[in-house]
């Protein structure tokens, strides 16, 4: 049944059903469907991750220590390669505005040239965030993680962040690696860290001027929002709770912190990676049909239109996940 509504003039018809109900094309609505639903999606795994964080605030993270790296540069970077994702990302949504606009108006040569920009920064930005991915997963320092799951990290006298290669001691004994030679090639050998427990402890007592500094966040004073450091004393008795060596991130293991930190990473970037990649391969099949001429014969470039609804959809989720886990 059709919904009017009666005015001064007469009855006018709201919703008639049709192809086009309240102007939108079906392909349109069910876009702006999908976008909603997924909306939905993104916001119940980033409040999931708000909650995490709420109750474990003491021991989160600092993004500022974690996302430190630029590709070919070394050094400590806090947050701009991060930035300079986000701003590849943006300006792919921009140059997909300008790719709608030409296709209104029928530009077929320049709708071209802003499909390609759009494909290019959306591939740079998937490309960035599997190089951060990788230097997760890697590590940078190391730690010793306690039988609590906690972890400790260590430090020099002035307060710079020091890398167990620097003071562990080397026990050839210590360890033996599987090795075909030897005949034990049919065993797999598991992931062990460079570095064993007892080596990382010897050359810890070994360096007097090196502290532990724990993944407890100072609360209140001068130093509100920085890592507890222990004294050398409470750090030699701390380091003998330690189990094992941790290097880089995983589902099970992070020497950041919380395992929850890189348990919600993974998958909400990851989900969000997905999302990008999907767009960026049907981005490339619509910048090959306006390449061929197939929306010039049709009289309208609606597919880019409606890709570029999700591709600003990404754009936006992207600004929140970038917000949640770079900022706050």
């Amino acid at each position: 049944m059709d919904t009017t509504v009666t005015t001064k003039t007469g009855e006018t018809n709201v919703w008639g059903g049709g192809n086009r109900p309240l102007g939108a094309s079906y392909g349109k609505l069910m876009m702006w469907f999908f976008i909603v639903s997924d909306a939905l999606t993104f916001s119940g795994f980033l409040a999931a991750y708000g909650f995490s964080r709420f109750k474990f605030i003491e021991s989160w993270p600092i993004a500022d220590e974690v996302f430190t790296h630029v590709p070919f540069f070394h050094g400590s970077y806090p947050m701009i390669y991060v930035a300079f994702m986000t701003f590849i990302l943006i300006m792919s949504s921009v140059t997909m505005v300008l790719a709608v606009d030409a296709g209104h108006k029928m530009k077929q040569n320049s709708v071209i040239w802003y499909m390609f920009l759009t494909v290019i920064g959306g591939a740079i930005f998937v490309g960035s965030q599997a190089w951060e991915w990788a230097t997760f997963i890697q590590g940078d320092y190391g730690a010793v993680e306690t039988k609590g799951g906690r972890i400790l990290q260590f430090q020099d006298a002035s307060g710079e962040r020091v890398a167990l290669a620097d003071f562990a001691k080397t026990i050839p004994s210590e360890r033996r690696v599987h090795d075909e030679a030897i005949g034990v090639w049919y065993e797999a050998e598991p992931y062990v860290p460079s570095y064993s427990l007892t080596e990382v402890t010897e050359g810890f007592k070994a360096n007097p001027n090196i502290v532990i500094r724990t993944e407890a966040i100072i609360q209140e004073g001068d130093l509100e929002g920085q890592k507890t450091v222990l004294t050398r004393e409470e750090s030699l008795e701390k380091i003998k709770q330690g189990v094992q060596v941790v290097e880089g991130a995983n589902l099970i293991h992070n020497e950041y912190g919380s395992r929850l930190f890189a348990d919600y990473f993974f998958f909400i970037t990851g989900f969000h990676g997905f999302h990008v990649s999907v767009g960026v391969i049907i981005n490339i099949i619509i910048f090959f049909n306006v390449v061929l001429g197939t929306y010039e014969r049709r009289g309208h470039y609606e597919m880019v239109e409606k890709v570029g609804l999700y591709w600003h959809f990404v754009d936006l989720v992207w600004v929140f996940v970038f917000t949640f886990f770079y900022l706050v």
